[in-house]
């Protein structure tokens, strides 16, 4: 069962990079956008995170196994990563034309309420830690449990960083919003 977890695993990350690529054509135009040092503030975090999951040579104890490495585990982390994706896709296809890679407001950009937002404000970043998670889960090793923690702090940034902006231009709805659903965790965070 290794190689099939693992080629699942990998498999979601491409058809996500795929996805994210093919659809990043169709968006909206940029109206207002946060400053390059401010998106590094995210994009750091997030790029470390990707490379601690990625690389496979660490030294010990970045190589240690947090978890026995059984079938079990191995399929576990495969199906959890496959239902991050499905949450990334859903997301990303229910916010169509408003989504960007960067902090930024559209023209013409609404606020989305249906779908996966629904459940969570950024349910994208749900879903990248879902698959993070998976990721971790099948390779059991340390280094990628860190990534995703470390994941988790550059997409708190940004969520941060969105929610300002979106204050700034729903000063009605988006309080309402976030009074109404949590930001990463159905009903708890």
């Amino acid at each position: 069962m290794e190689k099939p977890a693992n080629l699942i695993v990998l498999g979601c990350w491409f058809v996500f990079i795929v996805y994210w690529i093919v659809s990043s054509l169709k968006t909206k135009r940029i109206a207002e956008r946060q400053s390059p040092a401010a998106n590094l503030a995210h994009r750091l975090p997030v790029a470390l995170s990707y490379w601690l999951m990625a690389y496979q040579r660490f030294p010990d104890p970045l190589n240690r196994p947090l978890l026995p490495r059984t079938e079990l585990t191995m399929a576990l982390g495969a199906a959890v990563c496959v239902a991050g994706l499905y949450i990334t896709l859903w997301a990303r296809r229910t916010l169509a034309g408003n989504w960007s890679s960067d902090v930024t407001f559209k023209e013409n950009h609404e606020l989305i309420r249906q779908g996966p937002y629904r459940f969570v404000r950024h349910p994208i970043y749900t879903g990248l830690l879902v698959m993070a998670l998976g990721t971790a889960i099948e390779a059991t090793r340390l280094h990628c449990w860190i990534g995703v923690l470390i994941m988790g702090l550059g997409f708190w940034i940004k969520l941060s960083q969105e929610e300002r902006l979106l204050l700034r231009h729903f000063p009605e709805q988006y309080p309402q919003y976030r009074r109404e659903v949590k930001a990463l965790v159905p009903w708890i965070l």
